[in-house]
Parts: C-alpha cells; sequence; structure tokens
C-alpha cells in the first residue's frame, strides 16, 4: 500500500512536469522565431493581429517555482516511504523492502533535485548526468522486477514501469546534459508515463484491484 501512494504522487509530478516541460519548450520555439507570431494568428495559436502576443497566457505555460512545490512535495513522501521501508527491512532482515527503499529513494532525489534547480535557477547540466545513472539503473531493476514477479500483475507492470522510465529519464539526460532540443517531445512522454506507469497502478494498488 505505501508503494501506491509513492506512485500516485509520481504520476502527478510527471504529468506537472511535462506540462511545465511542453511549456517551456513552446516558450523557447515562439520566442527563437519571430516569424512564427505571424503564423500564429492564421493558427489560431495566438491572440488576432493588433492584440498584444504573450506565450505566458497558454495554459501549458508553468512558471519553474510554482512546479517546484509538487516536486518537494513528491520527494518528501518518497524520502518518507523510503526511510520508513529502510528501517522495517533492516529490522525484519527483509531485502524486498530494502531494495524497495534504494530504488524509491532513487526518484525522490530526482525530484527534490528539480525543485532546487527551480528555485536557484540552475542550468541542470549535472542534474542530467544524474538522469543518465537513474537510466542505466531502471533497466536491471526491471529485469529483476520481472524474474521476481512471478505472475503478479502489479509486479508485472512494475517491471516493465523501470523500462519506460529508463526511457523518460535518458531523454532527460538528452535535453538538460547534452542540451538536445527535445523538451516538447519530453514533456509530452513524461505526461503520457505519468498517467500509464505511476498515476493508474497507483491508483489501483491503493483501490485493492491490484497487489504486490
Amino acid at each position: 500500500m505505501l508503494l501506491g501512494i509513492v506512485l500516485l504522487f509520481v504520476g502527478v509530478v510527471l504529468i506537472c512536469n511535462g506540462i511545465w516541460l511542453v511549456g517551456q519548450a513552446r516558450a523557447a520555439e515562439f520566442e527563437t522565431a519571430p516569424s512564427e507570431r505571424a503564423r500564429a494568428d492564421v493558427t489560431g495559436t495566438a491572440p488576432v493581429a493588433g492584440a498584444q502576443v504573450s506565450v505566458r497566457d497558454h495554459p501549458s505555460f508553468i512558471e519553474a517555482r510554482e512546479v517546484a512545490i509538487i516536486n518537494i512535495f513528491t520527494g518528501f513522501v518518497g524520502l518518507l516511504a523510503s526511510v520508513t521501508l529502510a528501517i522495517y527491512g533492516n529490522t525484519k532482515g527483509d531485502l524486498a523492502s530494502v531494495r524497495a527503499s534504494g530504488f524509491i529513494m532513487l526518484f525522490a532525489f530526482t525530484y527534490l533535485w528539480v525543485a532546487y534547480n527551480n528555485y536557484v535557477d540552475a542550468g541542470g547540466r549535472a542534474f542530467g548526468w544524474y538522469c543518465l545513472f537513474v537510466a542505466v539503473t531502471a533497466i536491471p531493476a526491471g529485469i529483476y522486477t520481472l524474474r521476481d514477479a512471478d505472475g503478479n500483475t502489479a509486479s508485472t507492470w512494475l517491471g516493465l514501469n523501470w523500462f519506460a522510465w529508463s526511457v523518460l529519464w535518458f531523454l532527460f539526460f538528452l535535453l538538460l546534459a547534452l542540451d538536445r532540443p527535445i523538451g516538447r517531445v519530453t514533456g509530452m512522454l513524461a505526461i503520457l508515463e505519468g498517467i500509464v506507469t505511476a498515476w493508474v497502478l497507483g491508483f489501483l494498488v491503493l483501490e485493492g484491484v491490484v497487489n504486490f
């Protein structure tokens, strides 16, 4: 059940961060391509001629410091769950709980770092390299999770999620560390994975429809 809570909020934070990335990418494209402003009147993505065009008026544009709050909250939810599992696992000699603690903390630190970067307006290159570490670690995590799933629906779903998260975090690496212009694609994938890999699974776990 504890993992269900974590997954629920991971879904929320991925969706919010995805919308933020799409909005930031849209703003960057708009600012670097003045000719798009003229075409915007035709496509309907901006006010008609004579009105002031502001990309900040678009629903997908979210201020960095505003999205930071959900990253902080989700990071601390994950951190609390991780510490709880670590204490329980060490007390009971339960390696599975300790392993879950380590994996949850891997992502909890991700959201806390994003929040920090939002507040101090950091470039994010160091965080991008951390995302590469997460992406690589997620591959064997998925393999081992599927190996131990033993037909359990939630565990199989989680095992497949690890591979999806590996792809997403690798895109974060390309976007932040290597400065590839893939903000819009990365944001859209974050939204999709937030729904499919975390929000839906977390909700079903909390409702008792599936269990680990």
